[in-house]
Parts: structure tokens; C-alpha cells; sequence
């Protein structure tokens, strides 16, 4: 396991799925977490079971003042900023082109897309005053291929990931580490209502072809070490079983 003591990690959509194992995940290699989330009463249950590493901070990260002052309360509670995990994200609207109500596919660009700018633009500053940081943000095969009825979440994702690539253009040399995370299809909500639309072949997947959401987590969390140096900048995918075996969830 990837050492984390003393460092402090943010986490977005972190009240359920993957960001909130990937937040005990860190909080037991011992970090300090920054629990992001528009689900109030989840997000306290969370930090209530993290204990006194957890801070709770209900936001909407499609505001940027909002994620601005969640960084603000994180450095004023734990004294810096190490890690950000741009992790929320939304499937909705799952319809085609010409039926799309055109607000709710903004919505679905304002968490994805934005919320990910938004991350990235307020933990920034403090990063480069430190001298150094992860950002790492979960992508999708989405970012890449069209899928039938997710135009917003297959843009979207495809705009989070040429901003992780952007950042690492633009700030490598600052010591700053952004990477990507493709984690195949994950035994999440975000799952249920993609069964629940019967739109495509994702659709069709049983539940047990999804990975566990502590897989993803303990990848992340290999992220942040120096094993994964040779992957800054780049995607790395959970799909594939070399990455598996070095975060050490298959032999």
C-alpha cells in the first residue's frame, strides 16, 4: 500500500461508489481527507466513520466559488493540499441528440466537464506553492468512443481528459503529476440507471461484470506513488491486467 501519512487528499463525489472507498482507502494509508459532495447527509456519515482525518465539505462543484472555498477549508484544517481526485460525475441525460432537454445536458457538462476545471484551477495555486501535486481524474472508455444515448457523458469525459492532458503540458515541469484513471464499468448507482435505461449494450451487462468500486480506489491510491511516474500524463486503464497485478489486486 502506497504510504500517504501526512499528506491531505480532496475528493469529489465522495459520499458514495468510488470516492467514498477511495476515501478510506486513503484515510487508512494515512492521509487526511477532503470529502467533496452534494449528498449532505452521506457525506456526514462518511466523515463520522473516517473519524478525526475526515473533513466533510458539501459542495457543488459545478460552482467554482464553491470548490474555491472547499480548497480554502482544506488548507485551513489540515495545513496544505497534496492530492485532488476528480471523481463526481453524472450518466444522465441517457437520450438521443434530438430529444435532449437542452439544460439537463448542460447540467450533466457543468459537473463533469467544469467540475473537473474547477478542481483543477482552485488546487492549483496551492500546489505550485508547495512546489508539487497529484491531480488525478477519473475517466471512461466514454472519453473515447461514442456510445449510444450518453452524447453529454462521452463529451464531457472527452473534455476531462484533454484537461488532464492539458494540465500535464502546462505544469509538469512545476512538479505537478496528472494522470487519468479508465476503470472499465464499475458496480456503482451510476450503473443502475444505465441498466434502467435498456439504451444501449452497457445496458445489457450483469452485475457481474462489473468491477468492485475499492478497485478503482486502491488504483488511485497506486497512483499517487512513484510506481506510477511513468504514467504521468497519460490514462492509465484498470481494464487491463498488468495494471491490475501492479495495484496488486490479482496475482
Amino acid at each position: 500500500m502506497t504510504d500517504m501519512t501526512g499528506q491531505v487528499v480532496m475528493i469529489t463525489g465522495a459520499s458514495r461508489g468510488i470516492g467514498a472507498c477511495a476515501a478510506r482507502a486513503f484515510a487508512t494509508a494515512g492521509a487526511n481527507v477532503v470529502l467533496l459532495s452534494r449528498s449532505h447527509d452521506a457525506l456526514a456519515a462518511l466523515a463520522g466513520e473516517i473519524g478525526p482525518a475526515a473533513l466533510a465539505v458539501p459542495c457543488e462543484i459545478g460552482r467554482y466559488w464553491e470548490v474555491e472555498a472547499a480548497v480554502a477549508a482544506a488548507v485551513a484544517t489540515f495545513g496544505r493540499l497534496d492530492v485532488l481526485i476528480n471523481n463526481a460525475g453524472v450518466i444522465d441525460p441517457i437520450v438521443h441528440l434530438a430529444d435532449a432537454d437542452p439544460d439537463g445536458w448542460g447540467q450533466a457538462i457543468d459537473i463533469n466537464l467544469k467540475g473537473v476545471f474547477h478542481g483543477m484551477r482552485a488546487v492549483l495555486p496551492v500546489m505550485l506553492a508547495q512546489g508539487g501535486g497529484t491531480v488525478l481524474t477519473v475517466s471512461s472508455g466514454a472519453a473515447h468512443g461514442p456510445v449510444e444515448g450518453w452524447s453529454s457523458y462521452c463529451a464531457s469525459k472527452a473534455g476531462a481528459a484533454m484537461l488532464t492532458r492539458s494540465l500535464d503540458k502546462e505544469y509538469a515541469m512545476s512538479g505537478i503529476r496528472a494522470m487519468g484513471l479508465s476503470p472499465g464499468t464499475v458496480a456503482t448507482e451510476m450503473q443502475r440507471v444505465i441498466k434502467a435505461s435498456g439504451v444501449n449494450p452497457v445496458s445489457k451487462l450483469e452485475w457481474t461484470d462489473h468491477i468492485p468500486p475499492d478497485w478503482p480506489a486502491e488504483a488511485l491510491l497506486w497512483m499517487c506513488g512513484v510506481d506510477a511516474d511513468e504514467f504521468i500524463g497519460q490514462e492509465v486503464s484498470l481494464r487491463e491486467e498488468d495494471i491490475r497485478r501492479r495495484v496488486g489486486l490479482i496475482e
